[in-house]
């Protein structure tokens, strides 16, 4: 049963973007708490006291938490369009992506925070980390998965999407290059353009604004 979903998260988030894609690629109704992150709710802190952190769904009195783990627990209670194959071997290789994503993904975020002269390195491991989905995650797929979006879908979506903000926010040269990476490139057009994911994409202009205000605050308070 779908009754009493809640979803804490904050619209700039990639990591709520991917339980907000998984609810939808389900069709599982569900209430949207927005959460003010400088003035964290008292039920944000409750119900995930240990991180104190968004996204947090809440189903029924059951919190569940970290973006990965909701996404993966919304398959397992909601068995309708799985986001992970039937056969063993190729959930593994989701699942593979998937913590890569996690692990690797982290460069992203960094390359928004890092000071200048970290900044090299951190989009040298961007780099990294897109090549090895290249040439290695992909193949003549569609999705990672095959012919619909699922799980490892869902976790690079994320970073790939917000990627291409953060270059545009931090400058200093386009890393998520077409000519480079061609297999990405089409993968996330593919990705963008697929109907349930294009109506729950955040507005891309509305998100460099912020996080160049964002920058621009940190710069000004270091």
């Amino acid at each position: 049963m779908a009754e009493g979903v809640k979803l804490f998260g904050a619209l700039l988030s990639p990591f709520v973007y991917r339980v907000i894609w998984a609810l939808k690629l389900k069709a599982i109704p569900y209430e949207f708490i927005e959460e003010d992150l400088p003035n964290k709710s008292p039920l944000l802190l409750k119900y995930n006291p240990v991180h104190k952190k968004i996204p947090v769904l809440l189903h029924g009195d059951k919190p569940v938490c970290e973006s990965m783990v909701i996404v993966e627990y919304i398959d397992e209670m909601w068995p309708q369009n799985p986001l992970l194959p039937n056969d063993p071997y190729e959930r593994a290789l989701a699942r593979f992506w998937v913590k890569f994503a996690e692990d690797k993904g982290t460069s992203v975020w960094r390359l928004f925070r890092v000071k200048e002269e970290e900044l090299e390195m951190t989009r040298k491991e961007t780099l990294e980390m897109l090549q090895n989905v290249e040439e290695h995650g992909l193949g003549e797929k569609k999705f990672f998965g095959g012919d619909s979006v699922g799980m490892a879908d869902i976790a690079f979506g994320s970073v790939v999407y917000w990627l291409e903000v953060v270059e545009e926010v931090v400058g200093g040269g386009v890393i998520f290059e077409a000519h480079k990476f061609p297999r990405l490139h089409a993968w996330m057009k593919n990705f963008k353009q697929a109907p349930i994911i294009k109506e729950n994409l955040p507005d891309r202009d509305w998100l460099v604004t912020f996080f160049k205000r964002r920058r621009e605050a940190m710069a000004a308070s270091a």
